[in-house]
Formats: structure tokens, C-alpha cells, sequence
């Protein structure tokens, strides 16, 4: 389970320090790949696993989903913790992501997001509101 929010930043090759407490669940191996609103979506290799097959079982006859899968498959990267816990990020997942050398690495329960640090705190000024005034079920049978 990823929870939290931590502040890493990217060395001069590209290589992000995993936040501690994540190292166990991702020694085994990881995949990265481009995720929603510009930042990064990190899977443990078995939950990426997981969530590629009902992809990969959506009808490819529509184009809407081969142009995700495409996207999706052609822009993951497979990486394995170095001794250290720093993972290589891809030249063209950086680019995607906006990542300079300050980032934020996000807890989102099942992956881990990182986004530059700019983009994250842009993004929480223009949905903390929306957040802190949801007045309605957003996701059913969830308070």
C-alpha cells in the first residue's frame, strides 16, 4: 500500500531515490509508465500485471482503445532498484512529466505517482478546494 507524499529529487543521470518505505514492495521490480495529468504512475511489476491484462482484453477493434493501449504499452518502462533504491526514469518519461530535479513522489494505494514539484503543488491549488467541498458521493458507498 502507497500512502504519503515524499520529496525526492532526480541526480544529474536521471535516477529518482525511491522513498524508503516503499523499497520492500518494489525490490522485485517495478514498471513506470505515463500517467494521468502529466506526472508518472509506478507499479509493482505484479499489479501492473494485473491491470495490463484487462487492458490488453478490451475490444482492439475500437480505436479508442488501441490508441490507450498503445500509448500505454509503448510508453512503460520495465526498472529494478538499484542498491541504493534509485530507479532510472526514462529521457522520455521525464520530458512527458515535466521532471526537473525537484519532484514529489505520491502514495495513491495501489502505485505511486511523481510529478515535478511545480506541477504537483500547481495541481493542489487548483483541486484543494473541489476536494475539501465535495459535497456528494465522488465514488459510490465511500463516505
Amino acid at each position: 500500500m502507497f500512502l504519503g507524499t515524499h520529496y525526492p529529487r532526480l541526480d544529474d543521470k536521471g535516477r529518482l531515490t525511491l522513498p524508503a518505505k516503499f523499497r520492500d514492495e518494489l525490490a522485485g521490480g517495478l514498471m513506470v509508465t505515463k500517467g494521468q495529468d502529466h506526472c508518472l504512475y509506478v507499479f509493482p511489476r505484479a499489479e501492473f500485471e494485473q491491470m495490463a491484462r484487462k487492458v490488453a482484453e478490451a475490444p482492439f477493434t475500437n480505436d479508442a482503445v488501441r490508441a490507450y493501449q498503445r500509448y500505454l504499452f509503448a510508453g512503460t518502462d520495465e526498472q529494478r532498484p538499484d542498491g541504493q533504491g534509485r530507479v532510472l526514469i526514462a529521457p522520455e518519461l521525464r520530458r512527458y512529466a515535466g521532471l526537473t530535479k525537484e519532484c514529489v513522489v505520491v502514495g495513491a494505494f495501489t502505485r505511486m505517482e511523481i510529478w515535478d514539484a511545480q506541477a504537483w503543488q500547481t495541481y493542489l491549488e487548483e483541486h484543494e478546494d473541489g476536494y475539501a467541498e465535495a459535497r456528494e458521493e465522488v465514488i459510490p458507498g465511500v463516505f
